[in-house]
């Protein structure tokens, strides 16, 4: 194998395909990158047997060839070299076997390596049900859910993302049971029918990382939309040169659209930065382990007040000017769960529903436009 490319599109890759390189102690060729050159391209993979991640760059093929090599080493050695080109052979001769011979400028290094015959094959998916999702959209829509699911493995079903696909809509919701957050995705294509997946958290963060290095500014006509196929038990994410392919999670998702409230008794209007701020500034006298705070709707007054009580530190109280309609009323939330919310919402304005303080509080832009509500279950008292 013989190959050269410059540093920043070699860098780019790795940085994309490195994060999924496992450090596994029973399969030591899991730490590794494979190096395929091979058609006229360089393609670099890596693998923790759960995802698969690929990246295939420009660059001259001079000799094809794979060899893999320690994932953490060759990203930061890559990532210190000047932006020059890279030359990079892996000889057939015996007193080279297992090692690559990497050259840039005045810098020259030998890696030592595995044969590539040990590296686990990535599962192919047959490309026949395809959603086409907007880059910008896909990114916005995983950050306003990842957040939201279980982070115990012992209900898997919600330890990942529900992925529901409704005619020309994807609609992505997580709960950890206590908070739930959902986002209706628009679909610019659809070649498939109706169905229900649950996405690992650990491949949509894989996915999330992805996109964001894409960066709004730059997406181009290649990246602007994203390619998603799904078989009964994988999914294939397809943007620019990149490809990542994982398993699905087994199970039943539970049936969240119940404890969504039809009606409500108090809705409140309020700048989200300006009840943001409050809801910090309360959190400093929660108690531990608990974070309560109380959330009272002065429809009388038009305030919303942020209070709450600790024996130990002493107590706190915020008054926010809002627009209240209904009757008056009361709830006690976590505040980590309320800050997560108003976090991901966008735009200037929140608008917070309730029925009463034992039911789910509702939080959504005013004209809730962009298809996103995120739901909070009070604290009992």
């Amino acid at each position: 194998m013989k190959v050269s490319c410059t540093q920043e599109n070699l860098n780019k890759g790795l940085l994309v395909v490195s994060h999924v390189a496992s450090k596994s102690t029973s399969l030591p060729i899991l730490n590794n990158i494979l190096i395929k050159a091979e058609d006229g391209l360089i393609k670099l993979l890596s693998t923790n047997l759960e995802i698969g991640v690929s990246s295939t760059i420009r660059g001259k093929v001079e000799k094809t060839g794979s060899f893999t090599v320690q994932s953490r080493l060759l990203a930061d050695y890559i990532g210190l070299l000047p932006k020059k080109r890279v030359d990079i052979e892996k000889k057939d001769d015996e007193s080279s076997d297992g090692v690559l011979d990497i050259k840039c400028e005045n810098f020259s290094t030998k890696i030592k390596g595995i044969s590539a015959g040990d590296f686990p094959l990535l599962p192919e998916i047959e490309r026949k049900n395809l959603l086409l999702c907007d880059t910008v959209g896909l990114k916005q829509a995983i950050s306003q859910t990842i957040f939201a699911v279980a982070a115990s493995e012992t209900r898997p079903e919600i330890a990942g993302v529900l992925f529901s696909v409704r005619d020309d809509e994807l609609v992505m919701a997580a709960t950890d049971s206590y908070r739930l957050a959902e986002k209706i995705v628009k679909i610019k294509n659809k070649s498939c029918k109706n169905f229900d997946v649950i996405v690992p958290a650990r491949t949509l963060m894989e996915i999330l990382r992805i996109l964001t290095g894409l960066k709004d500014s730059v997406i181009s006509a290649e990246t602007e939309k994203t390619q998603i196929f799904i078989t009964d038990n994988q999914i294939l994410f397809a943007v620019d040169n990149v490809e990542l392919i994982s398993r699905l999670v087994e199970g039943q998702y539970p049936d969240y659209k119940q404890i969504i409230p039809g009606n409500h008794k108090t809705s409140v209007a309020i700048d989200r930065q300006e009840l943001l701020k409050a809801v910090k500034t309360t959190s400093l006298f929660t108690r531990s382990g608990i974070y309560d705070i109380n959330l009272d709707f002065v429809v009388s007054n038009q305030k919303l007040i942020v209070s709450s009580v600790n024996n130990q530190l002493g107590e706190n109280v915020s008054e926010l000017q809002a627009n209240l309609t209904g009757s008056e009323n009361n709830i006690v939330i976590n505040y980590k769960y309320l800050i997560d919310g108003l976090q991901n919402i966008a735009g200037d304005e929140v608008v917070m529903e309730m029925n009463d303080n034992s039911s789910p509080c509702l939080l959504k832009t005013k004209d809730n436009k962009d298809g996103y509500i995120y739901l909070i279950m009070p604290i009992k008292q």
